[in-house]
């Protein structure tokens, strides 16, 4: 019998990160990135942890953990699991936009069918918000360069969570009903890619 695969949960960034938060908007409350991925990936260990699905929190730390020391801790955990484990990297996006979006390497890797069920469950659980997907290479992820999907050995996909920099996006995810639909549609996910 097949052991389940092992998921790793990244929170980006750290307390410390430059840049990385909401304008200070009209009412005196602003966003930090560092906390909002905390909480998500808190909140869906929580969930996976009642549900008996094996999980890993990369950085406990609330410090910015550098990324050659997260694909060194990644990389271990993967070797430890008989490379039989997967990483999501929780975020928040910037840059004016709207909505929620999905990034793997480039090329079709097994981080390919992780994305689809991720962008799947995005959809039924965002359906008011705009998708950022790019169907170009018949999946629905973005593809980039970010160094936590080029340098992990395990499958890696990494979730930008609607826009902080833009004040319905943020004051969504401020929200404890944003955030609770946030780590939800993830930890739906993760049920499903478990199985796979």
């Amino acid at each position: 019998m097949k052991t389940r695969p092992l998921v790793i949960l990244d929170a980006g960034h750290g307390i410390e990160t430059p840049g990385k938060r909401s304008p200070l908007w009209s009412d005196g409350k602003q966003l930090f990135e560092y906390e909002f991925n905390r909480d998500v990936v808190r909140r869906i260990a929580i969930q996976l942890g009642k549900m008996g699905i094996a999980y890993i929190v990369l950085v406990p730390e609330e410090s910015d953990i550098s990324l050659g020391e997260r694909c060194r801790r990644a990389n271990k955990i993967w070797q430890d699991t008989n490379k039989n484990a997967y990483l999501i990297s929780v975020h928040a996006n910037a840059g004016g936009g709207t909505g929620w979006e999905c990034f793997t390497s480039v090329g079709q890797t097994k981080s390919d069918v992780i994305s689809s069920v991720l962008c799947q469950e995005a959809e039924k659980a965002f359906p008011e918000w705009r998708m950022r997907f790019d169907n170009t290479d018949s999946d629905q992820d973005k593809e980039s360069q970010f160094y936590i999907l080029r340098k992990t050995h395990c499958p890696a996909v990494l979730t930008e969570n609607f826009f902080m920099d833009t004040e319905s996006d943020c004051r969504y995810i401020m929200s404890e009903e944003g955030r609770n639909a946030i780590a939800l549609a993830h930890v739906a996910a993760i049920k499903q890619i478990t199985t796979l």
